[in-house]
């Protein structure tokens, strides 16, 4: 899929799409999490990179290699010594002497003089090691974790651990979760040992939370040996048979040209004309990040979706944690519905089938087999964008069957999965998930360390109120939409007029005094907020963007304080403020790029009547947080959550309510961009005259047809269609200004005012 843009030099072949990905952008993190440069199939299960340093945040600093994934075991290679630890076969690397591909990697293992490479098929890895002359090679596989092995021949061995990260059981007493392996070698390899804590032996099979293998051939000079791992989540037979299925022949080559057009496929639906260089690279990077999700196929050849690990029941029945929805919902989720709307519907009935076999719709994952969620039940959200931008290939009356259980009957607690508390009563009964009254000791027995987050609590969950009001209308069920129409409306109930923020309420109804909307609920804010502060979540009212702005006094009061929010300053030193606040990365002001809260809200100005404002701020972000290098990225990733933000906004428009079936406006930094939909359809946004500079919106047609308003549905463009923007270098203030052109809300343009007069 070759990509417009500079004409490739005489004789050079023109970039592809995957060409310009670099999976090594956001290998520093700004302040918390780096991003891994995965090797993967769109999609796919065996999700494959470089196990470095241990301790190392910034992995792209890291000093040394300690092997490559096979599963839950470590693979390395080496020569000279053996030993029972992983450390003995660790190897110095240098990153001028790697290639690292979405598809393919290669690095030079220096202590050893081994060429490291690796492609991957779905469930499957594929490495390549070329040993220099040695009598004594190794291939050494060490597991951590409850783990077990067993040498099955000397070309083969399967095993399996515990699983690490987050999983999701029937139970929060039920069966661990265990990841299987099967691996082959292209040779045999007749003297191998294996250890246990330490111990060399020659058992045949080992298990413990310290154990290993190591082989010991004579290599020539130049020799490869190669390495097959198949992997899943059911058993090792079922691993062997993921192998056979995905990497059926000895052909590395022909593996990583799969691999590769995989990825030119997958990229290759979004296109684009113009651009630089940085711009095509941070986009196609972005992108890529954007769809690696992990998929599993069960046995009758099915697909469903999932973010981490797969799991099953006692009958072997398969089903999916899911994502992180509170990262995801946002704009991850809405660009996958543009770009393969039935993989998502796939993941809907997986996450229906959870709720059957659970009891629960997942809402985030979970820790330490329990589901727990972080804050929200944004799967509300997920199905309801899914469903209103017409997608509906799944049980839509048992998806609202789990998201209403979801929203009466699950602790609204962070972090915290059971029955309704007392606090849940409150936001019940009286309107808001209520904070502790200053200095007042925590009485509630199930608030965990990560605190109340009272005031986020009752902003996303009025969000995912709204959003199953919207699905019982399609339902014709009016009751159940009248009542969360109303639990819709909570956000009202914290914000307090007197101070124009969303701010804290005892259970009594009183405000929390005294409360700072900048530095106010200690570490993260989590006494009332998740992860940020009052000026973020102030503007946290997705559904219902009318109805805030009517709160705060109108437009210009609304403007003023959002242009306010890009510019106040820390109230202390800065240093301070990040060590209060460090998800708040990518500041601008009290803006924080870093963390998903703060995503919609540039695009505000489209519902105020100041759309170039929106258009102003979201060229500054990209142009400020993202770029090509290892710090490219202004915060975690979180599951491809900052980088779907860029994708998006990059083209040109976002989804400030996903389930709302519109799309905002905003300023795209291509000449001409072409979706390729799920359905084969194209959708070409044209930006004539773009630059740097020109970065302004004067007018705009979509379909042939004028359009005055910074916004658009989806409908319109779901059969393909044509959004052609003229750019300018300066602000055109009438365009999209007027009151009726502002994108719909909740509350719409005749809402009674609910700011006493």
């Amino acid at each position: 899929m070759i990509v417009s843009s500079a004409l490739a030099a005489p004789g050079q072949k023109p970039k592809e799409a995957v060409d310009y990905v670099s999976p090594n952008i956001g290998g520093i993190g700004q302040l918390l999490t780096a991003t891994i440069p995965y090797v993967q199939r769109p999609h796919g299960m065996a999700r494959l990179a470089p196990v470095v340093t241990p301790g190392i945040t910034d992995r792209y600093l890291a000093d040394k290699i300690f092997g490559f994934p096979a599963g839950p075991a470590l693979l390395m290679a080496s020569v000279g010594e053996s030993g029972a630890k992983p450390e003995v076969y660790a190897s110095v690397y240098d990153h001028d002497f790697e290639i690292a591909t979405p598809y393919y990697y290669e690095a030079d293992l220096e202590t050893w003089g081994i060429r490291a490479e690796f492609t991957a098929a779905r469930q499957a890895a594929y490495y390549r090691f070329t040993f220099p002359a040695s009598p004594h090679a190794h291939l050494v596989l060490s597991l951590r974790n409850h783990a077990e092995f067993t040498v099955v021949g000397d070309d083969a061995i399967q095993g399996s651990a515990r699983a690490d990260g987050t999983v999701v059981h029937l139970e929060q007493d039920g069966p661990e979760t265990r990841e299987y392996f099967y691996v082959e070698f292209s040779r045999p390899l007749h003297s191998w040992q294996t250890w246990q804590s330490g111990a060399m032996s020659q058992a045949q099979k080992q298990s413990g939370d310290d154990i290993g293998y190591v082989a010991d051939a004579a290599t020539a000079a130049g020799e490869a040996i190669e390495v097959k791992v198949g992997i899943s989540y059911i058993s090792a037979e079922q691993a062997r048979r993921n192998l056979e299925r995905d990497i059926p022949d000895w052909k590395f080559d022909g593996a990583k040209a799969e691999a590769r057009a995989a990825w030119n496929n997958a990229l290759g639906a979004i296109q684009m004309v113009g651009g630089t260089e940085r711009q095509r690279t941070i986009f196609y990077t972005a992108l890529y990040r954007s769809l690696g999700r992990m998929t599993d196929i069960t046995e009758d050849g099915k697909y469903y979706s999932g973010y981490d690990h797969a799991v099953h029941d006692a009958e072997g029945h398969d089903f999916y944690v899911d994502d992180g929805l509170w990262d995801t919902y946002r704009s991850l989720h809405p660009l996958q519905v543009l770009l393969d709307a039935p993989q998502q519907e796939d993941m809907i009935r997986s996450f229906i089938r959870m709720y059957e076999q659970s009891g629960w719709m997942p809402s985030f994952p979970s820790v330490a087999g329990e589901q727990a969620v972080m804050i929200g039940h944004h799967a509300a959200a997920f199905i309801l964008d899914a469903y209103a931008k017409g997608y509906r290939d799944f049980d839509v009356a048992k998806a609202y069957a789990a998201l209403r259980k979801n929203a009466t009957e699950a602790t609204m607690l962070p972090w915290s999965r059971g029955p309704l508390t007392n606090l849940d009563r409150v936001y019940f009964d009286k309107g808001f998930f209520p904070a502790l009254a200053y200095g007042e000791k925590e009485t509630e027995p199930q608030v965990t360390p990560e605190r109340r987050q009272s005031v986020s609590v009752t902003l996303e969950t009025s969000y995912d109120d709204w959003c199953v009001a919207q699905l019982a209308k399609a339902l014709g069920k009016k009751e159940d939409a009248e009542y969360f129409t109303r639990l819709a409306h909570n956000y009202q109930n914290v914000f307090d007029l007197s101070i124009d923020f969303m701010a804290p309420k005892s259970a009594d109804g009183a405000w929390v005094r005294p409360f700072d909307p900048k530095l106010g609920g200690g570490q993260g804010g989590r006494d009332y907020f998740t992860e940020m502060n009052s000026w973020s979540y102030t503007f946290n009212v997705q559904h219902d963007v009318a109805g805030l702005i009517d709160l705060m006094g109108g437009r210009d009061a609304f403007n003023a304080k959002l242009d306010q929010l890009f510019v106040e300053q820390y109230g202390t030193s800065k240093f301070h403020f990040l060590d209060q606040f460090p998800d708040a990365t990518g500041l601008v002001g009290q803006y924080a790029q870093g963390n998903e809260p703060s995503f919609h809200i540039p695009y505000l100005y489209d519902f105020s009547g100041q759309p170039w404002k929106t258009q102003f701020r979201v060229r500054q972000l990209m142009d400020v947080w993202y770029s090509d290098g290892p710090l490219g990225l202004a915060g975690d990733d979180d599951g491809g959550a900052l980088s779907s933000w860029y994708v998006l906004s990059a083209m040109g428009f976002y989804p400030v309510c996903p389930g709302n079936p519109v799309y905002e406006i905003g300023s795209p930094i291509f000449a001409q961009t072409t979706i390729r939909l799920g359905n084969g359809k194209l959708f070409t946004i044209v930006a004539n005259h773009v630059s740097a500079r020109n970065k302004y919106i004067q007018s705009a047609q979509l379909n042939g047809k004028p359009l005055d308003q910074a916004w658009f549905r989806h409908a319109d463009i779901a059969d393909g269609g044509t959004l052609v923007l003229e750019m300018a270098d300066h602000p055109n203030r009438e365009w999209g200004s007027a009151p009726q052109e502002a994108p719909p809300s909740m509350s719409g343009e005749n809402l009674t005012a609910l700011r006493p007069q």
